[in-house]
C-alpha cells in the first residue's frame, strides 16, 4: 500500500506543479485552489508512504514522478521544447527511480 501512497503522491504533485504554472503568480483563483489542495494531499500521501519506506527512497521517487511527470506535461500540453538532450536527461531520472525501487532497501 505505500507504494501506491507514493504513485498518488507523486502525481499529485505533477498536478500541483502543472497548477501552479496555471495560477499566473497566485493572480488566479481557480489553479492557486487546485494547488493548494493538490500540494496538501501530494504530502499527506507522501507522509503515509514514509511510515514504511525509507526516507531516501520515498523522497526520490516522489520527487523524480514530480519532474518527470511536469516534463511531460509541459511538453505534451503546454508547448515546451522537447530536445534530445532532454529526453536523456529525463530517461536518465526514471533509470535512477527504477534502480531506487529495485535497490532492496525498501522493507514494503
Amino acid at each position: 500500500m505505500p507504494w501506491i501512497y507514493l504513485a498518488v503522491a507523486g502525481a499529485l504533485e505533477v498536478i500541483w506543479a502543472v497548477a501552479m504554472k496555471q495560477s499566473m503568480g497566485f493572480t488566479r483563483l481557480v489553479p492557486t485552489m487546485i494547488m493548494g489542495v493538490a500540494m496538501l494531499g501530494s504530502f499527506a500521501l507522501l507522509a503515509l508512504a514514509m511510515k514504511t519506506l525509507p526516507l531516501g527512497t520515498a523522497y526520490t521517487i516522489w520527487t523524480g514522478i514530480g519532474a518527470v511527470g511536469a516534463f511531460t506535461v509541459g511538453i505534451l500540453a503546454l508547448g515546451e521544447a522537447v530536445s534530445p538532450l532532454r529526453i536523456v536527461a529525463a530517461a536518465m531520472i526514471i533509470g535512477g527511480l527504477v534502480l531506487m525501487k529495485l535497490s532492496g532497501s525498501a522493507t514494503a
